[in-house]
């Protein structure tokens, strides 16, 4: 693993060095109606510039042929980025980024795998407290199972 060190006066008289890895791996999740192909520009120059990327299709999104309207829960439409984040290996962490309302999807992610993202990014996303629910989500079914 390629690192550097970065050197942090912590007061005069000590000093502490952190080794932090210089190539992440982001994962990039799209939006509603989007899909990983949203990504393929900044997949390639961020590929380019040596860093790992990993791009999600949550349900019924990109290439995922699931029906849309099959989809009644929220922890169903984040499986795959859920499946993925399960797969890594203990000691990896990513830096999850969020788009649109990836965002929700990214805020999930980080509450069930705390010790796997060492950053969540979100761009132009929703970013609401976890389990947040709304009279129009109890209206369409759409909820979030808080224990899962």
């Amino acid at each position: 693993m390629v690192v550097r060190e970065i050197e942090e006066g912590v007061d005069s008289n000590s000093r502490e060095i952190n080794t932090i890895p210089l190539k992440q791996h982001f994962v990039l999740v799209h939006g509603i109606s989007g899909g990983s192909w949203c990504w393929y520009k900044i997949r390639c120059l961020m590929e380019n510039s040596g860093y790992k990327v990993s791009c999600i299709d949550l349900k019924s999104g990109g290439i995922d042929q699931s029906d849309a309207d099959s989809i009644l829960t929220f922890d169903d439409y984040n499986k795959p980025l859920i499946d993925f984040l399960s797969s890594l290996p203990d000691n990896e962490q990513v830096i999850l980024v969020g788009h649109s309302a990836g965002g929700l999807s990214i805020t999930q992610a980080c509450h069930k795998f705390p010790n796997k993202v060492s950053l969540a990014v979100y761009v132009a996303a929703t970013m609401l407290k976890f389990g947040y629910t709304t009279d129009e989500d109890l209206k369409d079914y759409v909820m979030i199972d808080m224990n899962s």
